[in-house]
């Protein structure tokens, strides 16, 4: 019986518990009234002081209230555009129509906003909070929140980056009151840049609203402000500083208790006690807490995260406060980081705040845990938040993940405006710098911060100077550098600089990747800074693919695929709506390869830091830039997975130097095996494995040495010699390197000792003349060898061919070069029978593309189908070809617009597509089934 009645105690003293709680905070999510104000007439007409005629949702914006104005020509966006007269073009004119308008550049909302625009809510404040502490938590306002208590103002705060809180204790009552928010999303005298993340249209979009937590919370006269926690690794101890308001008149008496525990398995750590003496105002303090000698560090492997409670009691006064922390050091060595004295890379890709559902960033810990989950299975470590600082749940998440962040302040300070040159966007870096490491700096997870990104103004460098100097000063629990992007500053802990990847912006058809022919044995050493300090390659890829418009249909939310609906109208306009699907898979086979040979040059580079690629995922806006093998909602578009991805982007990543990947029978591969190894651990006792295959089949295998791998890159495994016996037929081969689980490979081509295939009844030309057209309608056969800069400008030759994909896009670059997104041909054509392919671009076609131009198949004959065809920019969707095949009265032609003539001693993929085009030529099965005038033939020549 007194067990019984033990256990009702027991419950009764539970609810009155969690009763109490439940009054220390009050949740104001839920209706509130609402109003527009784009007059800016709220403020000289009380109406902080007055009912509002509309009701809207909190927490949420306005957009998904259907709030704000329809979408016009004379929409003002936030962000910059590169043709702000595109409206103007013909090709959008269908979409300039006032009850049709489709913006190309980026996603598009049903309704847009940007002024100011109130809420205004009743709340009930109990008795019991009589003389407490009373603040306000408004936890992600967009952009300036202005707060005002029965008719009173409280203030203002205009972070875009952490909660707004006010203490709003001396303008309530108890019983009923009026609180009313003024949120002002516009572009005031503080300008961070039209194109920064944290505002612009491009991505997130510039909403109007309040997320997140909306509450009051009642304390004490004596509460905690904020509290900081710097782990020391060497001797398992945390160093705690934390700051105390007394609002009470005299000095009290505190004891501050401190508990720790490990969240993963609630293993508690021994508390402790100290006694402060407090003055009234603010008052700091600082402890040195010890976790024992058994405490666990944190790291992407080993993800501990420790929990911190601190309580205070004076008198009658009582506040805590929780802090999560990890113990891990992460800072620079030499040219590397390394975390608790480990090495490590930071395989990176980039946030640029894409939320289609919401347009705004999600406040639930499951959204973020799905992307590091996705990240991670790409074989990534970290993220760069470009431009933004993310709310705390991704914070959160990242901790128990083992996720590494770099995190930014709010700013893109380029274009409308500058760094540095006394505008009140640097005092707003400084402030929010600050305020960001208040809310979030005890984040083991947040190990990188930069300003912002890639600054402009003459005197950028000099602030800059100022910022890295002061935080690596004040706070050394994480790497700090200038920005992302530039400039390179001897304070920097790391540099974030574009040199380092395979394409960099204006260099078009220059690049490495569209210069020179396919080998694996570059890096980046001679791009990066001889000053010893560790390189992050800035925003790596930029690779695209062409768009998947069956991913419309998840579009549900706030932002809509307009430009889609544009890109998609413009491919059924030009009669190719069907090949959609095969553009897309066709191009994603591309975009990967190009990613892959981006990664790999970074890990192949000897003492290097990491990468940052732009991007896993879709970037919407600034011109439509499709450059993720996953789409904006970080889901598979259906050419790569994810084991195939991490089998080049890993923390173990096999790697080759080859010097060529083109072979010719008779001559001899060698192959310089490494690796790159990030691993928890040394790998001990391995024996590298190599096989070289043909159609799976193993032609030739070997192990290598029994050795040990250290942590680190550039390590060199051994030499792998193979001499291509003579089969007299060409060949696909492919090289793989085994390292215990880790697996990568590498496609490579082995062509016969061919000379130039001749055949009397089949003419190769360079030209149409007189001769050659008389000879077609006489009932000959041509081979017609065109190549770089010879299709005239309106047949094609206007159209900028290289080998790789389309860099970031082209209505953002000013139509950088290149054009395309690579070939689609049926492998199983006859033409190619001699030519082996699969139906996208892989390196044999590099020498095609290299020396090619594209050919408009619509001014020859509605109906031509080539051979090989050219995957055009999704803006234009010209239907472009490669090779194509016609009938010329009674003769037959196969046009090749690259050069199959010159040069082939040092081009053997030319001398092989030539011999397989001649011999499909000589076949019976050379039927083209289209015709084509002579006249209009003669055009293509330039």
């Amino acid at each position: 019986m007194k067990k019984i009645i033990w256990l009702i105690i027991c419950f009764l003293l539970l609810i009155l518990s969690c009763q109490k709680h439940q009054t220390e905070q009050i949740d104001l999510s839920g209706e509130w009234q609402f109003q527009m104000d784009p007059e800016d007439r709220g403020v000289n007409e009380r109406w902080f002081d007055k009912d509002l005629p509309e009701t809207i949702q909190l927490p949420g914006s306005m957009a998904e209230n259907g709030k704000g104005n329809d979408i016009t020509l004379q929409t003002k966006w936030t962000g910059g555009i590169k043709n702000p007269e595109w409206f103007n073009d013909p090709s959008y004119a269908p979409y300039a129509d006032s009850t049709n308008v489709r913006f190309p550049y980026w996603l598009q909302p049903e309704k847009e906003y940007v002024g100011a625009a109130w809420y205004r809510k009743e709340i009930s404040i109990p008795v019991d909070w009589k003389d407490k502490t009373i603040l306000l938590t408004l936890e992600r306002p967009h952009w300036e929140s202005t707060v005002w208590v029965n008719g009173m103002r409280v203030g203002m705060q205009n972070s875009l980056a952490v909660p707004h809180r006010f203490d709003i204790s001396s303008f309530l009552k108890t019983g009923n009151n009026t609180l009313t928010v003024c949120v002002d999303n516009r572009t005031k005298a503080i300008d961070v840049g039209e194109n920064s993340h944290s505002i612009s249209d491009h991505t997130q979009s510039n909403w109007n609203g309040i997320v997140g937590e909306i509450s009051l919370k009642a304390a004490g006269k004596i509460l905690f402000d904020h509290v900081e926690v710097f782990p020391n690794v060497a001797d398992k101890t945390v160093k705690i500083k934390a700051k105390v308001h007394n609002l009470l008149s005299d000095t009290k008496h505190i004891k501050l208790s401190t508990n720790a525990r490990l969240k993963k398995n609630n293993e508690k750590i021994k508390g402790q006690t100290w006694n402060f003496e407090i003055s009234p105002g603010e008052n700091d303090m600082e402890m040195i807490y010890n976790l024992g000698e058994n405490a666990l560090f944190w790291d992407e492997f080993n993800p501990n995260v420790y929990e911190l409670l601190l309580t205070l009691n004076a008198d009658k006064e009582t506040d805590s406060h929780v802090v999560d922390f990890g113990l891990r050091e992460f800072k620079r060595e030499d040219s590397r980081f390394v975390i608790n004295g480990r090495p490590l890379f930071l395989r990176g890709t980039l946030e640029c705040a894409i939320f289609p559902k919401t347009g705004y960033p999600p406040i639930d810990i499951e959204y973020w845990e799905k992307i590091y989950r996705t990240i991670q299975a790409h074989g990534l470590n970290h993220i760069r938040f470009h431009s933004w600082c993310p709310p705390e749940v991704a914070f959160e998440a990242a901790d128990e993940m083992g996720v590494y962040l770099q995190v930014e302040c709010s700013s893109w300070a380029n274009q409308s405006t500058q760094l540095g040159s006394g505008l009140p966007v640097d005092q707003y870096i400084w402030d929010e710098s600050e305020r960001i490491i208040k809310n979030y700096g005890n984040h083991p997870s947040f190990v990188m911060m930069a300003y912002g990104n890639e600054p402009g103004g003459p005197k950028h460098r000099e602030f800059l100077t100022d910022f890295v100097s002061y935080w690596k000063e004040k706070d050394n629990r994480r790497v700090y550098t200038s920005a992302a992007g530039w400039p390179v500053l001897s304070v920097n802990d790391y540099h974030n600089i574009p040199e380092p990847r395979i394409q960099r912006w204006a260099e078009e058809l220059r690049s490495i990747i569209n210069s020179e022919a396919p080998r694996t044995d570059y890096d980046w050493s001679q791009k990066i800074p001889k000053d010893g300090i560790p390189v992050v390659s800035h925003e790596i890829g930029q690779w695209c693919v062409y768009p998947n418009f069956k991913e419309m249909g998840k579009y549900t939310g706030v932002l809509k695929p307009k430009n889609f609906e544009i890109f998609r109208a413009s491919l059924q306009a030009h009669g190719m709506e069907h090949l959609a699907d095969s553009f897309l898979l066709a191009s994603g086979k591309l975009q990967a390869l190009c990613y892959k040979a981006d990664i790999e040059a970074a890990l192949r580079t000897p003492g290097f830091a990491g990468f940052q690629l732009l991007d896993l995922h879709d970037f919407p806006g600034q011109g439509t830039a499709l450059v993720g093998v996953l789409d904006p909602f970080w889901e598979e578009k259906g050419y790569v997975s994810p084991e195939e991805y991490s089998r080049f982007c890993n923390a173990t990543v096999p790697l080759v130097r080859l010097g060529k990947r083109i072979f010719i029978e008779g001559e001899t591969m060698t192959a310089n095996i490494e690796v790159a190894h990030f691993g928890e651990k040394p790998l001990q006792s391995i024996s590298p494995k190599w096989q070289l295959t043909e159609n799976g089949e193993i032609i030739s295998e070997g192990m290598l040495a029994l050795q040990d791998i250290p942590i680190g890159n550039a390590i060199q495994l051994g030499e792998v010699t193979h001499r291509f016996e003579k089969k007299g037929k060409p060949r696909k081969l492919n090289f793989k390197i085994s390292i215990a689980k880790f697996e990568n490979s590498w496609d490579m081509w082995v062509y016969p000792t061919n000379q130039k295939v001749e055949f009397a009844d089949i003419k190769v030309v360079e030209n149409i003349n007189r001769s050659t057209l008389d000879y077609l309608l006489n009932g000959g056969k041509v081979l017609l060898s065109l190549g770089k800069g010879k299709v005239s400008p309106e047949m094609g030759g206007n159209v900028g061919v290289g080998f790789s994909s389309i860099f970031w896009n082209t209505a953002w670059t000013g139509n950088q070069k290149p054009h395309i997104l690579g070939i689609l041909c049926d492998p199983a054509h006859p033409a190619l029978e001699n030519f082996p392919t699969e139906y996208h671009s892989n390196w044999q076609w590099w020498d095609a593309m290299s020396h090619g131009d594209a050919i408009l198949l619509d001014s020859l004959a509605a109906d031509l189908k080539p051979i090989v065809r050219i995957i055009d920019d999704w803006v234009t969707n010209r239907n472009l070809g490669l090779i194509f095949e016609a009938q010329v009265g009674k003769g037959r032609i196969v046009v090749s617009g690259t050069d199959l003539v010159n040069n082939l001693t040092s081009r053997p993929e030319a001398i092989q597509l030539r011999t397989s085009l001649l011999q499909y030529m000589k076949s019976e099965t050379f039927k083209p089934g289209t015709d084509i005038e002579p006249d209009i033939l003669a055009k293509v020549v330039r």
